[in-house]
This record gives structure tokens, C-alpha cells and sequence, in this order.
């Protein structure tokens, strides 16, 4: 399974003994408040996102228990260097008809750190990505699942007035958490429905309309996208 990349925002948090025990169960010692510093991270959640895909309510509940442990890196570095902080705990958290994953993380308070945590706490490092697989995406035009055999509905496209979204489901890995500039999340509906590792449907013919051709260089440049990130991240599959 290929890695699932979705944008957060780094919120303030508060550290209070209760957090500060969590904390310490990621800990070889025990820490004291003075010694942490604690921040949120408002993950994905159960809204169609900009790239037509949505998680589903039992998929964000699987991925809080993943990514409870795991660690915070910078731009998605996969080095030990690059480790900054890690998640202590995590829940959805729901707001109406919305339900939101919240990741909280902490990081050591040092010399080395500062300038990392002045840049979370003036707004200026707010972007996240975090890092995730799931077992099925579920087309809601046919419900073919993409894992597996790849149907021709587009995401973000309209088909006899229903909009063509993939339900993400069944959390499969939650790799990582990242500070990033800019989050990475690949915007061509054509990329998606080609992303998720499963074959192309027997018998199936490219769309004959005005952008097929346009679609034809999304996907082959998805496709070369999707090669360099195999090898930067060691054909890592769920």
C-alpha cells in the first residue's frame, strides 16, 4: 500500500499533570513539566478533502490507536536526525457532524529545540502532513475498491449528479507525523484514482472526452511522482 498523505495544523496546547503522565509513559525517565513542551496536531477527519477523499468514522478510530507512540519528523525525513517530537496520545474529537482526529505531541525543551518550538508558537511552522495507509478506498460511484482493481471514476468529478469520492477505510499503518512548509498532498483527481496500488479493471478503456489527453499526462506523471517516493521511502507497503 502506498503512503497516504494528508495535511494538519499544529495548535497550542496545555501541559497538565494528567497530559504529563501520558507523556512520561514514552519516556525512559520521568519528566517534569518544565522539562516539556506540548502541542496538538489537528489531523484528518471525516470531510471530503480537497483531494475528494474521506476517512471514515471507524478508520479515524483505528488510526488514533496507530499513531499513539509514533514519532514527529521534519519534511517527512525518514532519519533519526529528523525526529523532533512524538505523539503521547490520540483521539476524535467531534464537532457536529464532523469528527476530526487530534494528535498530541510533545518534544524536550532544549537549546536544540527552541528555535523549533518559537516557530510553532508564532504561527510561522503550522503546516503538517501525516503519514498513513488504509486497507480499502471505496469508490462511492460504484464501490469498487481501488486497492484492488482500479474502476474509471474520476475523484472530484460529477457522474448523473453524484459527486465521485473515495472513502478511506480500514486503517492498515500510521508511519509518521511531519513539520512541513508545505503539506504534500498530490491535487489531480486522476493521480487519486491511480494511487492506491490496484489493478486497472478488466477490459476497461481511458475516458473518450475532451481531457482524456490531459489525464493521460496526469497519470503518467503520477506515476513517475509515485516511483520517486517508492524509492525515497524504501517501497515502504502496508
Amino acid at each position: 500500500m502506498n503512503e497516504i498523505l494528508k495535511a494538519a495544523e499544529a495548535r497550542a496546547a496545555e501541559l497538565t499533570d494528567g497530559e504529563l503522565a501520558l507523556i512520561n509513559r514514552q519516556a525512559l525517565r520521568p519528566l517534569v513539566k518544565e522539562e516539556v513542551y506540548s502541542f496538538k496536531l489537528a489531523a484528518c477527519d471525516n470531510q471530503v478533502d480537497r483531494d475528494f477523499e474521506r476517512f471514515t468514522d471507524a478508520s479515524l478510530e483505528e488510526l488514533a490507536g496507530l499513531f499513539t507512540g509514533k514519532s514527529v519528523l521534519m519534511d517527512h525525513w525518514w532519519s533519526a536526525g529528523s525526529q523532533t517530537a512524538r505523539v503521547y496520545a490520540a483521539q476524535v474529537e467531534a464537532e457536529g457532524e464532523v469528527k476530526r482526529l487530534i494528535l498530541r505531541c510533545y518534544m524536550p525543551r532544549t537549546e536544540q529545540t527552541a528555535g523549533t518550538i518559537t516557530a510553532i508558537e508564532t504561527g510561522i511552522l503550522r503546516e503538517c502532513s501525516v503519514g498513513c495507509a488504509v486497507r480499502r478506498a471505496v469508490c462511492s460511484i460504484c464501490g469498487a475498491d481501488q486497492t484492488k482493481a482500479c474502476c474509471q471514476h474520476i475523484p472530484g468529478k460529477e457522474y448523473d449528479g453524484r459527486l465521485c469520492v473515495m472513502a478511506l477505510d480500514g486503517a492498515a499503518d500510521a508511519y509518521e507525523v511531519s513539520l512541513v512548509a508545505v503539506p504534500a498532498q498530490p491535487k489531480a483527481g486522476v493521480v487519486k484514482s491511480k494511487r492506491y496500488g490496484g489493478e486497472e479493471a478488466p477490459g476497461a478503456e481511458p475516458a473518450e472526452d475532451a481531457g482524456a489527453a490531459e489525464e493521460k499526462e496526469a497519470l503518467l506523471m503520477a506515476r513517475a511522482v509515485q516511483e520517486q517516493e517508492e524509492k525515497r521511502y524504501g517501497g515502504i507497503k502496508a
